[in-house]
């Protein structure tokens, strides 16, 4: 036996230890040159995929096995003492490869031995006996088979002097990369040293040396080992070199290193190999010049940027500072500095993509479009500064995105709600660890574009703390007289902000900072009505919930009366935020319908509403009360819109003192004072008995006692109750009234005109009594939410008596 076939015995007689870790397993190759060849390759063979190994002819490798399908095809094979064939998969990561995952050529292999290893997975003693070629694959189950074309690699001449050439010098530069490199077992030089044949030598290398798999699948391919010897000897050079170069930087930073210098340490190795390479840091600041020539910035941004930029040159890459210089220039680089987005001035497209958006909002709305119109006009325009103030869930901050469709251009937003650190608006200096700019300058940073639209959410939450006040820094970013040199602490550079188009959002106008409120264009946003409601229930969020949900069309239908049902009883609410949860609701119901294939009228029910989201949670109001005396119908305004109320007065014996109940507010308390103090004043028009004052008590009680309420415009309202005890006079059907009065009788105007007219319909009422002063109030709203009610104007408390009072 030769002494490389006695290598081959002792490996594998101890193979049960080379896996404990006491031995490492060098892979020595096997046979004659002569022998492999007269080897009979049968015509179909098992496929073994490899992940991450080649196998070459006459060498012995071990194999893990941890794939169901290889583990039986090596049971098989072994048992049967057959052949099988080694081919490498393409991908890596492919854990079940098909036939087009594998390469076209591999090596057909006897199991020498087979290891059973902890955890359940194999390993297995490969040897190489000849190259082939995948002709076709036959099947897939239990495992590959195909039919393959064995392969011979030609061997040249022994005289030939070229190929021998190869070979030594292969043996030698290899045992060059074994003597220099750390990593690699001193063993696998012995081995190469006792290595005769020519091929083991080549097919020994190419299986052990640290070589990438698609090279070494290359290598597997080449046509005849002298193709296979140049290719190798390329790639060993490459690798010498690189094992040379890794030891010489090794050696350069050793005598340098210490306990605090391991970050300094792996610094130098990346600019040692980047020199090496050409690619250091002065090819980055290169870049970086040539990207300031397409910055539109002014002649003096460009000087500071030049010396900033020449100050980045001088500074050592392994200092800390170097990257914070280099993070500073790329904001600046990465900052639209001058570029715009070119607004849509088509003003129909524009008021076409608001209206989609959103419902009503008709004064932001023609804000909008008066601003484009001047810049249609003019050319140019210094952005507006709006504020939208309203309750929550009415569209405030989701209108800022649809300006921006409407106008083409780029749409930021900047949350202000609990900011309490001013450098969140200016940016830090960059004297500190981790300084960065301020959120307008990272806004307009995303965007790509200097006249975005930006949203300034909750900007009556910002809070004050020990770093500064935020609405005071906003002072600057708001004022179109400041903000074209706007100056942000990181950039330490004047930027401009007059192209931005800011709109603020707030639900507490009083929280905001007197100077920054002066400075926005405030536009208040109100309540939805309950018509406004059913219109966007029907228009927007219907068929956004259904397609959320993947309900067809016709499977989910909501009449007006079921959306009436869900507004006025299942929410309380000036938006209508919850009414598109209640909406979601009955969308899951109705997909679990679909789902279950169920049976279902498409028609939403106002029955079906009740069963879907339970017993309602409010009452709705009606008119309950006609032909009483002293019980009046009085209208009111809420956060959530309109609401009618009712003012009950009763006489009882007494000593003529004003009893109030039912949770009021002094407004209130004083308009009742004042309507029975005018009620004594007039007491002999009105007919009544003046004795009456002395011996009865008035009561005046406004149900529903939970519920705060307060304001002037019970006035009339508690006049007429009041005059309607005393006199016994019936209060006529259907009739409500809204209006301050005053010691003089006078009839003065009040607020929430619209939402309580909508209230008061909704209720049943037809006819209203209101000041003439609020005659122009009526003109606001839409002629088909009033249509079938009248209106009475009334200058005094005496009109209102003869109206709502009979005879």
């Amino acid at each position: 036996m030769s002494r490389r076939h006695k290598i081959v015995v002792e490996e594998l007689s101890g193979a049960e230890d080379l896996f404990d870790g006491r031995h490492q397993v060098i892979p020595i190759v096997s046979g004659d040159d002569d022998t492999l060849a007269d080897v009979k390759i049968p015509g179909t063979l098992p496929i073994l995929t490899l992940r991450s190994s080649v196998l070459f002819p006459g060498s012995i490798t071990p194999i893990t096995v941890g794939r169901e399908k290889s583990m039986r095809l090596v049971h098989d094979v072994g048992q049967s003492n057959g052949f099988l064939g080694a081919v490498l998969q393409k991908e890596h990561g492919h854990d079940d490869p098909s036939p087009k995952d594998l390469h076209g050529v591999g090596t057909a292999a006897k199991i020498l031995k087979i290891l059973e290893m902890p955890g359940g997975n194999l390993t297995v003693i490969l040897h190489g006996v000849q190259k082939i070629e995948i002709v076709d694959y036959v099947t897939s189950e239990p495992y590959l088979r195909a039919t393959v074309l064995p392969i011979r690699d030609s061997v040249p001449d022994k005289n030939n002097a070229e190929f021998n050439a190869l070979v030594d010098s292969i043996r030698d530069i290899a045992l060059e990369i074994i003597n220099i490199s750390p990593g690699m077992p001193k063993e696998a030089a012995f081995a190469i040293k006792n290595i005769d044949s020519r091929r083991g030598i080549i097919n020994f290398v190419c299986t052990n040396f640290d070589i990438k798999d698609a090279d070494k699948q290359t290598l597997l391919e080449a046509p005849g080992l002298l193709a296979r010897a140049r290719r190798l000897l390329e790639i060993l050079l490459s690798e010498q070199q690189l094992v040379e170069l890794k030891n010489n930087i090794q050696g350069k930073v050793r005598q340098e290193l210490d306990k605090q210098q391991k970050e300094y340490f792996l610094r130098q190795q990346i600019s040692t190999i980047q020199d090496e390479l050409g690619e250091g840091a002065s090819d980055e600041i290169e870049k970086m010049r040539e990207r300031a020539k397409t910055k539109k910035w002014s002649r003096e941004m460009a000087e500071m940027f030049e010396k900033e930029l020449t100050r980045l040159d001088r500074l050592n890459p392994a200092v800390g500072e170097y990257s914070v210089q280099t993070t500073y220039l790329q904001v600046l680089l990465d900052l639209p500095w001058g570029e715009t987005t070119e607004d849509n001035l088509d003003l129909g497209r524009a008021r076409e993509q608001l209206d989609k958006d959103h419902f009503g909002l008709e004064e932001v709305k023609d804000r909008i479009l008066e601003h484009l119109a001047v810049i249609k006009l003019k050319g140019d325009l210094k952005s507006p500064i709006l504020c939208l103030y309203g309750p929550p869930g009415v569209g405030k901050t989701s209108l800022g995105k649809s300006v921006a469709e409407a106008l083409g251009r780029k749409f930021g937003r900047i949350s202000l709600g609990g900011l309490h650190d001013e450098a969140e608006i200016r940016g830090h200096r960059r004297t500190y660890i981790g300084a960065m700019p301020g959120r307008v300058i990272q806004t307009i940073k995303r965007a790509g574009s200097s006249n975005p639209v930006i949203i300034l959410d909750e900007v009556d939450k910002v809070g004050r703390g020990n770093h500064g006040d935020p609405s005071s820094a906003l002072l600057e970013v708001l004022d179109p007289e400041q903000n074209t040199t706007f100056h942000d602490n990181y950039l330490d550079v004047e930027y401009d902000l007059s192209k931005v188009l800011f709109i603020a959002t707030a639900n507490d106008v009083s929280a905001i900072n007197s100077a920054l409120r002066d400075r926005m264009e405030m536009i208040d946003i109100p309540g939805y009505l309950l018509e406004e409601k059913v219109r966007i229930a029907g228009e927007h969020l219907l068929a956004k919930q259904r397609a959320a949900h993947g309900i067809p069309d016709d499977k989910m239908e909501i009449p007006e009366e079921s959306l009436e049902k869900m507004i006025s009883e299942y929410t309380r609410e000036s938006g209508v935020r919850l009414l598109d949860k209640h909406i979601a609701k009955i969308a899951r119901y109705r997909a679990r319908q679909l789902g279950f294939g169920e049976e279902f009228a498409p028609v939403v029910t106002p029955e079906d509403v009740e069963k879907i989201l339970g017993v309602p949670k409010y009452s709705r109001d009606e008119y309950e009360v006609g032909g009483l005396v002293g019980v009046v119908t009085g209208l009111a305004w809420t956060q959530v819109g309109g609401d009618i109320l009712y003012i009950e007065s009763v006489l009882t014996p007494g000593k003529g003192e004003l009893h109030l109940t039912g949770n009021l507010g002094e407004v209130m308390k004083e308009s009742a004072t004042i309507a029975l103090e005018w009620t004594k004043a007039h007491y002999e028009e009105l007919g009544i008995d003046p004795e009456r004052f002395k011996t009865m008590d008035i009561n005046v009680h406004v149900p529903e006692g939970a519920i705060p309420k307060d304001g002037p415009s019970a006035g009339i309202t508690m006049v007429t109750s009041i005059v309607s005890s005393y006199t016994g006079r019936r209060v006529r059907e259907r009739i409500a009234m809204t209006g301050e009065t005053t010691l003089r009788g006078r009839v003065m105007p009040v607020g929430g005109i619209r939402e309580k007219i909508l209230a008061a319909k909704r209720a049943g009422v037809t006819e209203i009594i209101l000041s003439e002063d609020n005659r122009k109030d009526i003109s606001e709203i839409k002629p088909e939410y009033v249509a079938g009610m009248s209106f009475k104007f009334v200058r005094t408390n005496d009109d209102v008596l003869t109206l709502a009072l009979e005879s």
